[in-house]
């Protein structure tokens, strides 16, 4: 497995540059007086959000990321040249916290593709004898040194920025949903956990090429996943950056006499990691319908009605029923707004490029 979200790493700002000591020494000029030039600054570390990137698997290869230290100034009044800045880019969605001695300390949320943070501030460059001279001291023969760079422990945790997140329980035909309303092309097999990592699709309205939604296909979860049971439960916290969800079930695996107990398993466990997440809003969708008799088919459909619930019947394989499915996501998306930071973004990145396929 390839995605990773979760990292541990030590970034480390570059130290400033020493001050000079020096005095101008020319020929009939016997007391040129002090011309020691400045440090310059240690570069800093940066984190970049970029929306290229779907994990932090680069983080798990290196783990100790450092700036450039600043030059040491020079006679002549030279000043040293300031350190390099290292610039770290990190996927969207990705939330950067500092470990210290107290715990940690939340220093910024990259929810934005133009996020720009500034993480260790590189040392202040000593200054020269020059910038010490004065009418009771003229020729002073001493300089500063440059101060160290900052240093820390930092904790990278990504959560997934999408507008959809699909859930249910393992072979839903989830991954076949997200494949066949956009462009996305995750693993899929005829059993469950299949999906061993979220998977990115976006959904473009035909319409308006504009309009985009991103789709997050959560690995299936299970009875007590908010416990650590099953490989769903590691995903969950995927789900908070989601504006609503899209609840899957498939029909081949649920027990006729109570259809929505799935639905309410599922729930359950949302409700168990986190209660917000349970009253979310949802779009229940029953999939595999191309897999039941027609009599049973009908069976269910008047039990939905019966319990007046709105529940979308569709195959996902057979690419049955999913215009309607469609209808209600952007119908979703108006009311529960969308994120501006991937929705603007162009389709490719996130599901076509060579290189994230392989990782996705």
């Amino acid at each position: 497995m390839r995605f990773i979200d979760e990292a541990q790493i030590q970034i480390r700002a570059g130290r400033g540059g020493n001050g000079c000591v020096s005095f101008r020494r020319e020929k009939f000029i016997p007391k040129g007086g002090p011309n020691g030039g400045n440090g310059g600054d240690g570069g800093s570390v940066y984190f970049a959000a970029d929306s290229r990137l779907l994990s932090l698997y680069d983080f798990r290869l290196q783990r100790t990321y450092e700036a450039k230290n600043g030059r040491p100034g020079e006679g002549s009044q030279c000043d040293g040249k300031k350190g390099e800045d290292t610039i770290l880019h990190l996927p969207i969605g990705t939330q950067i916290y500092e470990r210290t001695d107290e715990g940690e300390q939340l220093l910024a949320d990259l929810t934005d593709k133009e996020s720009l943070v500034l993480a260790a501030r590189g040392g202040r460059g000593g200054k020269g004898n020059e910038f010490f001279k004065s009418s009771t001291n003229r020729a002073p023969r001493f300089a500063q040194k440059g101060e160290e760079g900052e240093c820390k422990t930092i904790r990278l945790e990504l959560k997934i920025l999408a507008d959809v997140g699909l859930i249910g329980l393992p072979n839903a035909g989830k991954s076949t949903f997200i494949a066949s309303v956009s462009q996305a092309r995750p693993r899929i097999a005829p059993y469950p956990f299949t999906t061993l990592e979220p998977n990115l699709g976006v959904m473009i309205d035909e319409t308006d090429p504009d309009r985009r939604l991103v789709i997050a296909d959560i690995p299936g979860l299970v009875e007590g996943a908010h416990a650590g049971v099953g490989l769903g439960h590691r995903f969950l916290k995927h789900v908070e950056r989601t504006r609503f969800l899209v609840h899957i079930v498939g029909v081949d695996e649920i027990n006729m006499d109570d259809p929505f107990a799935a639905f309410a398993l599922i729930n359950e466990e949302l409700r168990a990691f986190d209660p917000s997440l349970a009253e979310r809003p949802q779009i229940e969708v029953f999939n595999k319908i191309d897999l039941l008799e027609s009599m049973a088919l009908s069976e269910l459909k008047e039990k939905v009605a019966r319990a007046q619930r709105n529940v979308f019947f569709i195959s996902a394989k057979e690419k049955i029923g999913l215009a309607a499915v469609q209808s209600a996501l952007w119908q979703s998306a108006e009311v529960n707004g969308t994120h501006k930071a991937l929705v603007t973004q162009k389709c490719g990145p996130l599901v076509d490029d060579d290189e994230y396929a392989e990782e996705f």
